[in-house]
């Protein structure tokens, strides 16, 4: 049957917009597929590596064809376990807050360890970067504490939303679903909230 993985970047808990907007989504999908397996893997208490100088080195020894050394191997092998787990599922939700107009430290950690060339991205001199992570869709569950609308001038600032939907889709996927919470330190914050709680309660059943 069919595997989700929630990627969880709010350390926030029930207070997180995104978080709540994304268990609606969840519990929407469960009833519509309750044989589908659903796995959450929450970045500030999950087991994601540090993607550190052993790391990279290991990294490019591989693109050079050299042997590694044990720290690099080391190093390496959790690389590619992490990425071998996320590549192990068949859809994809990923719920996170805008901070400093991006995304939380501990989600771009996460990236940097599965956005690796021949793992998740081939290159080819003559065609260019393709993507590897193929025919699965992925939902994107965003907050942010501000409004950066399409084709306003806050909307420069908004590195959040147009990262993880280029990030993705470098890798492969094609089929990007976003839901947006914002503003959420405005007054009616919670009429938002609810809007898009109702939006992601839709979208979890057609998933």
């Amino acid at each position: 049957m069919p595997k989700l993985l929630h990627i969880q970047a709010s350390p926030m808990n029930d207070r997180s917009f995104s978080a709540r907007a994304a268990r609606a989504f969840l519990d929407a999908y469960r009833r519509a597929h309750p044989a589908d397996t659903v796995e959450t893997l929450d970045i500030w208490t999950g087991d994601v590596p540090a993607f550190d100088a052993a790391a990279a080195s290991g990294k490019y020894k591989v693109m050079r064809g050299l042997p590694h050394a044990e720290a690099e191997a080391r190093a390496w092998s959790r690389v590619v376990e992490t990425l071998s787990h996320f590549k192990s599922f068949d859809k994809y939700l990923v719920s996170a807050p805008m901070w400093n107009f991006g995304i939380p430290y501990r989600l771009k950690q996460y990236l940097d360890v599965i956005v690796q060339p021949g793992l998740t991205f081939s290159f080819d001199p003559k065609t260019g970067y393709s993507g590897l992570v193929t025919d699965r869709p992925i939902q994107l569950i965003l907050a942010r504490g501000g409004a950066y609308p399409h084709g306003s001038g806050a909307a420069a600032m908004d590195h959040q939303r147009p990262y993880l939907e280029l990030i993705f889709g470098f890798i492969g996927f094609t089929d990007i679903r976003t839901l947006v919470v914002e503003p959420t330190l405005a007054p009616g914050a919670d009429d938002t909230l609810a809007t898009v709680t109702a939006a992601a309660q839709s979208a979890g059943q057609r998933f």
